[in-house]
């Protein structure tokens, strides 16, 4: 294995490619963010799989929260296997695919535009069918991404779409908080959640929590997991684990609770607090958490980009701990960079 792997490399260049994306994507942004206000949708539909939809998951509570138009996500299958029509000419769509080439994305994308709806492709790929299935096509700037597991490209799919909202919605405190987003994620690629790693040892299966956007990033930390290191983890709202999941618990099970500087901190705090007093082995990113154990986070003063933030250290550390195991990050077992499902 190499001494440092692709994966690594790409954590370390979020800031830049984040710079990249602000710079020299921002008037196609302004442009498809001017559409949307022009528009008003009634609701909004996104397209996409795997870390692309976790990243449309971020963004679904984003949009909701800010612009206060609900988000609800297709299955891409509705268009390329059942051939559904649907009503969508009142509202708007965000497609999210690195490759810009998965047939399930493209034919949803294709058929959302048909139907009248005002479609955003987010891509790293363009030219690139999703590009042409889109009304417009957002480059995301993240460049070449080696490695299997996407992380910078994540990043970049949720920052394309924080800024399309601040446009949409004309958000000043959400465009300056964006704009010190290459600052932040500096600070944050040197973060080191070593106290975590300590503390999971043999652990075999572990569970991620969050509420409302920090449950998108432990949904991505929990399929990073799997991708690089053959370990089972599972993302819960830290409100539904307590109506079943909660039963697995049990002394010294691993727990890892995403929590951003938002409405929801003091419930993720109390209901991880609650954990670690059941014996479980609990973390949180929170400075006010009295039983768990605190990871280190960097505060952006926002709490969409907090939110965003927190996933940084966790790359960081995933990379790490997956070689500590004796895999690859850089590529997991029966896995491939650009998967295409028809």
């Amino acid at each position: 294995m190499p001494t440092q792997t692709h994966m690594r490399r790409e954590i370390d260049e979020i800031p830049d490619a984040v710079a990249r994306l602000l710079d020299r994507s921002a008037r196609d942004l302004k442009v498809a963010g001017l559409a949307l206000r022009e528009k008003d949708p009634a609701f909004l539909v996104t397209i996409a799989r795997g870390s692309s939809d976790h990243a449309a998951t971020f963004l679904k509570y984003a949009i909701e929260l800010t612009a206060g138009c609900p988000v609800a996500s297709l299955g891409p299958s509705l268009a390329s296997i059942y051939g559904a029509r649907l009503k969508l000419a009142g509202g708007a769509a965000i497609a999210i695919s690195q490759s810009g080439k998965s047939p399930d994305i493209v034919a949803m994308a294709e058929a959302a535009t048909a139907a009248g709806a005002v479609t955003v492709a987010l891509s790293n790929s363009l030219p690139s069918p999703i590009a042409s299935a889109a009304t417009h096509a957002i480059d995301i700037q993240a460049g070449p991404e080696l490695a299997v597991a996407a992380t910078k490209s994540f990043v970049n799919s949720i920052v394309a779409g924080l800024v399309l909202l601040a446009e949409w919605t004309n958000d000043a405190s959400l465009r300056s908080a964006l704009q010190d987003l290459p600052d932040v994620f500096g600070k944050a690629v040197a973060l080191r959640w070593d106290d975590f790693a300590a503390g999971l040892g043999d652990a075999e299966s572990l569970y991620m929590l969050g509420r409302g956007p920090a449950l998108a990033i432990a949904s991505e930390a929990a399929l990073k997991f799997k991708e690089t290191s053959n370990m089972h983890a599972e993302a819960y709202s830290a409100a539904e684990v307590l109506h079943g999941p909660v039963a697995l618990v049990e002394d010294r099970f691993p727990l890892l609770a995403f929590a951003a500087r938002d409405a929801a901190e003091s419930s993720v705090v109390e209901i991880v607090d609650s954990l670690a007093g059941k014996r479980a082995l609990a973390f949180a990113t929170s400075d006010n958490i009295r039983a768990a154990c605190k990871l280190p986070f960097v505060a952006t003063g926002h709490p969409l980009t907090d939110a965003l933030a927190l996933i940084v250290p966790f790359y960081g550390f995933v990379e790490s701990w997956s070689r500590s195991r004796g895999f690859n990050p850089d590529a997991p077992a029966a896995l491939k960079k650009v998967t295409e499902t028809r």
